[in-house]
């Protein structure tokens, strides 16, 4: 991972972290404690202004990222009740080109693997959704499957397709 660090004349630092696809988080610690995240979609973008936090709710926000609380498992090395298989919640970004359609033309699991156990949409929670279910940008599916299969979800959501893996 890389972090870029800087002086901001008059306001304090700016700290730039590289995410893993090819976003960048950045992070200005103003001298007064306030804090400001922004996201960049690329090196050359303008930064989009995220949040604002005062000094003890950066902290807080900073204990969470840093796992102080609560410690994510390494599930290569433990054994669960699911084997392989993870529950994620993702949403149906706006522009998806799912959207508009019922899960039995997006065929989700068919080209995922993934089996999607329950929508929510906004304060109704479907459950079990059948085919004829309608799809909509801003839904949360919940869905189980392996770590590749969510990845592909995540990736059919976004582009409409799936690249096959070797």
């Amino acid at each position: 991972m890389v972090i870029y660090e800087a002086d901001v004349p008059g306001v304090g630092k700016r700290y730039e972290v590289e995410t893993g696809s090819g976003e960048r988080a950045v992070v200005i610690v103003h001298h007064d404690g306030k804090r400001e995240l922004f996201r960049r979609s690329s090196p050359d973008a303008d930064a989009e202004k995220l949040f604002e936090f005062g000094a003890e709710e950066a902290r807080q926000v900073a204990t969470s990222l840093e796992g102080t609380d609560f410690q994510p498992l390494d599930l290569e090395d433990i054994d669960v009740p699911l084997g392989g298989a993870v529950i994620e919640w993702t949403e149906i970004p706006e522009g998806s080109p799912v959207a508009g359609e019922a899960m039995g033309e997006a065929h989700l699991g068919k080209q995922t693997g993934v089996t999607v156990a329950a929508i929510q949409r906004g304060d109704e929670t479907f459950g079990n959704p059948g085919a004829e279910t309608t799809l909509e940008a801003g839904d949360i599916l919940v869905s189980i499957g392996s770590r590749a299969e969510q990845d592909a979800l995540d990736e059919l959501l976004e582009t409409g397709t799936v690249e096959e893996s070797d």
